[in-house]
């Protein structure tokens, strides 16, 4: 793999290189270039998960013309395809070396959403407010009761913006939850309607790498919320979020729409 990116870099394929290093016993994201080819020989995969897609986007915002490679697993190279399908990144300017699925708690239970379905069969929407609980199971309750089951989540929020910070696919310029005119500030919890917007938000784009219920140290069940924002896009437009760089239905502002929307 080391070798592979040198000549990337050295053949001018690449610029950079966005991967991993250890610093101070920790795995980090390092930016590799020519400059310094022998640090690519410090470069490390196993466990560490960060959005480095997230990283090559914010760097292509400022040099569009600039050519990116990076370590991605499954569920990066559906976020890339996600950016790609946004305009966000350009897929000529990308080049990824493939990763296995890492070794985490997720695939260890079943509950990773980059095993293969014949695989990971019914354990696959295993995930959320009850980690025993399928998202049919969940909507078994009464509205009232799931409704209250989330009253008790969002009450645990402390408004840290880490889910949105480490999203692979949230890339707005200009982020609705910090408009003071929709999203009060200064009150802890914030309201309703702050995960209300980010889970429209993440309709048609959220890939389930779970990178913002990792981060959230409220330990508050987003996977589960975004899977199911998800599932409603899949029913309706019979659209598989990441999966293709096919156009998103939520993109086509203008167009005529192609797409056949299912009756809920």
């Amino acid at each position: 793999m080391q070798e592979q990116i040198k000549e990337w870099l050295e053949q001018g394929k690449i610029d950079i290189f966005l991967g991993y290093k250890m610093v101070q016993g920790h795995p980090l994201p390092h930016c590799f270039t020519k400059d310094n080819l022998g640090e690519i020989d410090d470069l490390i995969s196993g466990k560490a998960r960060y959005s480095l897609e997230k990283m090559a986007t914010k760097i292509a915002a400022v040099h569009p013309e600039i050519k990116i490679g990076l370590l991605a697993r499954d569920c990066n190279q559906r976020a890339l395809n996600v950016l790609y399908v946004w305009n966000q990144l350009n897929s000529d300017n990308i080049e990824t070396i493939s990763l296995n699925c890492c070794p985490s708690k997720l695939k260890e239970h079943g509950d990773c959403s980059y095993l293969e379905p014949e695989i990971a069969g019914t354990l696959k929407k295993k995930c959320g407010i009850d980690s025993n609980m399928q998202i049919e199971e969940f909507e078994e309750f009464s509205q009232k009761d799931r409704f209250n089951r989330w009253l008790y989540e969002f009450q645990k929020c402390l408004k840290c913006y880490g889910c949105r910070n480490i999203c692979p696919v949230c890339f707005c310029k200009e982020c609705s939850l910090e408009h003071d005119e929709l999203i009060a500030t200064g009150g802890l919890p914030p309201e309703l309607i702050f995960h209300w917007v980010r889970a429209v938000h993440m309709a048609g784009r959220c890939i389930d790498c779970g990178l913002c219920e990792d981060t959230c140290p409220a330990g508050i069940s987003l996977r589960f919320l975004y899977r199911k924002v998800n599932e409603v896009v899949s029913d309706v437009f019979n659209y598989q979020t990441g999966t293709s760089a096919d156009q998103s239905p939520f993109n086509m502002l203008g167009e005529e729409v192609t797409l056949e929307p299912k009756p809920l």
